[in-house]
């Protein structure tokens, strides 16, 4: 069963005030149906139960939940230690830390907030995503009649995603449980190493092309074992971003598997 908040299981109980059933309630906004039964008849929430025991109040944690489902949504999901500081100052108590497990009994309060693994995703890029935008996209390609008589196998997507150097971003932040991943974004004034994936609509895929910002590409870039990146390409650029070059030998490549060419 999906994680559920406070606020959910509030207006599980109103509904059943209005005379829905207990059962009906609870399958209606996916809360256990004992633990809803339990509140229906006057049971205390762990949360309200041990609220005397915990080091901020019942409406500090709320505020803590909140800012963390707010900073997710901007791309900035905040870390462990982020969320603690912040609670710290929130409690005027820097001189008396939290404890150790106190991010983890935070997270069992508030079972819709989560530990997931960021994404890294430049500021740019960040401003022009949303679902919206990119199913739009997809509809319109889908409406065009040259596109629909071609065949899946000669359908060919070339992406770019990329890394900034130095950072390794992709860590584990907080956010919401709804998301297996959390896109982060990132200041966009660092160096960028792009990389380019070519997809075609019947599954079949390339060894990515990786284009570093430089003169020339430098041994010292990578690893002594290359085990996992055969077949893969490495070039560079003036800037780590794509040119009519480098997408040229992207799309040689695709000639050269074997594909046929009539597209």
């Amino acid at each position: 069963m999906k994680p559920y908040t406070e606020l959910e299981l509030q207006r599980a109980l109103r509904d059943i005030d209005t005379h829905c059933s207990i059962r009906q309630a609870a399958r209606n906004w996916g809360i256990p149906y004992h633990t809803l039964r339990h509140r229906f008849h006057g049971m205390q929430s762990k949360n309200t139960a041990y609220s005397h025991m915990q080091r901020l109040s019942q409406s500090q944690e709320q505020y803590l939940a909140e800012w963390v489902y707010i900073q997710d949504a901007l791309g900035v999901a905040p870390t462990h230690q982020q969320l603690k500081g912040l609670a710290e100052r929130m409690m005027g108590s820097i001189n008396q830390p939290l404890g150790k497990r106190w991010v983890n009994r935070f997270l069992r309060r508030n079972p819709s907030i989560g530990t997931r693994r960021s994404r890294a995703i430049d500021a740019r890029r960040w401003k022009a995503h949303s679902s919206e935008v990119i199913e739009d996209f997809f509809h319109r390609l889908d409406s065009i009649p040259t596109i629909q008589g071609i065949n899946p196998s000669n359908r060919w997507n070339m992406d770019e995603t990329g890394i900034m150097e130095g950072k390794g971003a992709n860590g584990l932040v907080l956010g919401s449980m709804a998301s297996q991943h959390i896109q982060k974004k990132q200041p966009g004034s660092r160096t960028w190493v792009s990389i380019i994936e070519c997809v075609a609509a019947d599954g079949r895929s390339l060894c990515p092309l990786v284009i570093y910002k430089g003169k020339s590409v430098q041994a010292q870039w990578f690893p002594s074992n290359l085990f996992g990146y055969e077949g893969w390409h490495f070039t560079y650029t003036d800037n780590g971003w794509t040119t009519e070059k480098t997408a040229l030998e992207c799309y040689g490549q695709i000639s050269d598997s074997g594909v046929s060419a009539n597209r």
